[in-house]
């Protein structure tokens, strides 16, 4: 059995554990219970780093797996039954509460040849503000030959709650000009830089500009074809039925001051969610499991 080796870091302002686990290394911030990065021995990494990232304390990151929850996006875009569960009239978050919280790190446990990683979210008396129900949260990260991800929803309270949620994953690739994404022909998408239009998706998704969709009944399994690193990215989605895709190109990557102006270049969002007509509905004493596995094959 491997022994896995735990190293706490400080990433200015942020607490981290860098996690070194056969021939995986994994970075994850306890603040959002972020992934930063995840990279197999002798290989690219996997999940995108950004060189310009800003860790501060209360700041969300922009880079690896933000933790989209308890709505996605602009809380005004979400369906009636998510924003219902808003209470008062602080502003509302983008991309909702929990990704600029401490997590609570639960434990690091081998199983064998795999490494169990698991975090929850303490709540606050009287729950999140503006958003006080009574929903437990966990991120379980399990590695073996693969990354799998977990966002696991309990509701303890006596009512039902709604929410919409994402996996809001940043992958490293040679240049996004170079890839292509399969598993998307025949799909409907919402173009949200087409007034929200409703397209069908013709072929393989190649990148020519600004990209920013959310493709509906989404299929389990995508992939990202990268030539140039020869290899394959295969996602895994589980209690999902929607993948959104976003690179923000030149203009929107000059604009974020927390992003080279040609880091877009090296990245590409493919957040495993649940948004739109596919938002989870929460009985009490219901839970849901969100899930994405990442595995690397050769081309």
């Amino acid at each position: 059995m491997n022994t896995p080796n735990v190293e706490a870091v400080k990433l200015d302002e942020l607490n981290c554990w860098r996690i070194r686990h056969g021939q995986a290394e994994l970075l994850v911030a306890q603040q959002g219970a972020h992934i930063l990065s995840y990279q197999l021995a002798g290989q690219p990494p996997l999940i995108w780093l950004n060189d310009e990232a800003v860790f501060k304390t209360g700041k969300s990151i922009r880079a690896g797996v933000p933790v989209c929850w308890p709505w996605f996006g602009n809380l005004d875009r979400n369906p009636p039954s998510v924003q219902a569960m808003r209470v008062g009239d602080q502003p509302a978050i983008a991309h909702g509460l929990v990704r600029a919280m401490d997590w609570e790190l639960d434990g690091i446990e081998a199983e064998g040849d795999s490494l169990k990683v698991e975090f929850v979210l303490p709540y606050p008396e009287g729950g999140l503000p503006g958003w006080p129900h009574q929903v437990d949260l966990t991120l379980s990260i399990h590695l073996d030959e693969q990354l799998h991800i977990r966002l696991i929803s309990h509701n303890r309270g006596t009512d039902s709650v709604s929410i919409s949620q994402a996996l809001h994953s940043y992958f490293a690739i040679s240049d996004v000009r170079n890839v292509h994404l399969e598993g998307l022909d025949g799909l409907s998408y919402i173009e949200t830089l087409d007034n929200w239009k409703t397209v069908t998706q013709a072929g393989d998704l190649r990148f020519t500009g600004e990209t920013d969709r959310i493709y509906l009944d989404a299929p389990p399994t995508l992939s990202i074809v990268d030539p140039t690193w020869e290899r394959r990215i295969e996602l895994t989605a589980s209690g999902s039925r929607t993948a959104v895709v976003w690179n923000p190109w030149i203009d929107r990557a000059a604009a974020f001051s927390d992003m080279a102006d040609d880091g877009w270049q090296r990245m590409l969002c493919i957040e495993t969610a649940n948004v739109m007509g596919d938002v989870v509905n929460l009985a009490p004493g219901a839970s849901h499991t969100l899930g994405v596995s990442i595995a690397s094959t050769p081309l």
